[in-house]
């Protein structure tokens, strides 16, 4: 990685936190996946600088989804929970995130 691609604030404030499910564990095996929240605003090539600024990593695809707001019902009351939007990284071969191995 070269010197200009160090990790400032911009890099953090896009990605917001990894997403720890089942279905998004089963990727980081064989696919060499890994799963983040990041800003609503957030682009593809903002979010592979980030994850290669922050992580010092190689990203060779980035997948982006806007998840839906849902329809929750607690009593009598209606309310929704808030969508968000989930990058799925790629990393190139042999590459791995340390954050994701410690459980």
């Amino acid at each position: 990685m070269s010197a200009e691609s160090s990790a400032n604030i911009n890099h953090f404030n896009i990605l917001r936190q990894p997403v720890i499910t089942e279905k998004s564990y089963a990727g980081t095996g064989a696919a060499n996946q890994y799963t983040f929240r990041v800003a609503r605003t957030a682009t593809k090539t903002q979010v592979k600088a980030a994850i290669e600024a922050i992580f010092d990593v190689n990203v060779d695809k980035v997948q982006v989804i806007n998840m839906p707001t849902k329809p929750k019902r607690r009593g009598a009351h209606m309310g929704v929970r808030s969508g968000y939007r989930k990058a799925v990284v790629r990393l190139a071969e042999g590459e791995t995130l340390e954050m994701a191995e410690e459980g």
